[in-house]
């Protein structure tokens, strides 16, 4: 009987150890938000969001496809926090072509065709 005991014991502590430990892995998405813009030529704009100044490059609105990525470069692309924003846009003479406020949530990248 001792010995059931024993060999049962030693059973239930090698199948519950056996596997390895317990691991704990954090994943999720970044919290960085990506608005990048688009056009039917690629033209230097400059890009007020929050009172803070971007000098970037439109994205031609013929690489750009709903079904296709285009490459996001620092020179077409702002990383912001998510949350509301008011985005103006303004070419090199100085006219303001979109001014609105928009909402940007974790990990999406929006795209605004001007």
């Amino acid at each position: 009987m001792k010995k059931i005991l024993i060999a049962t014991f030693c059973a239930a502590m090698f199948l519950l150890t056996a596997c390895g430990g317990v691991y704990s892995v954090s994943s999720g998405r970044a919290d960085i938000a990506e608005i990048s813009f688009v056009a039917d030529k690629s033209y230097p704009i400059t890009v007020t969001i929050d009172d803070e100044q971007f000098n970037m490059l439109t994205v031609k609105e013929k690489s750009y496809k709903r079904d296709r990525q285009f490459k996001k470069k620092a020179e077409n692309t702002i990383q912001q926090k998510p949350g509301k924003h008011k985005v103006v846009v303004t070419v090199a003479d100085g006219n303001v072509v979109y001014e609105q406020l928009i909402f940007v949530s974790a990990n999406e990248h929006k795209i605004i065709r001007l």
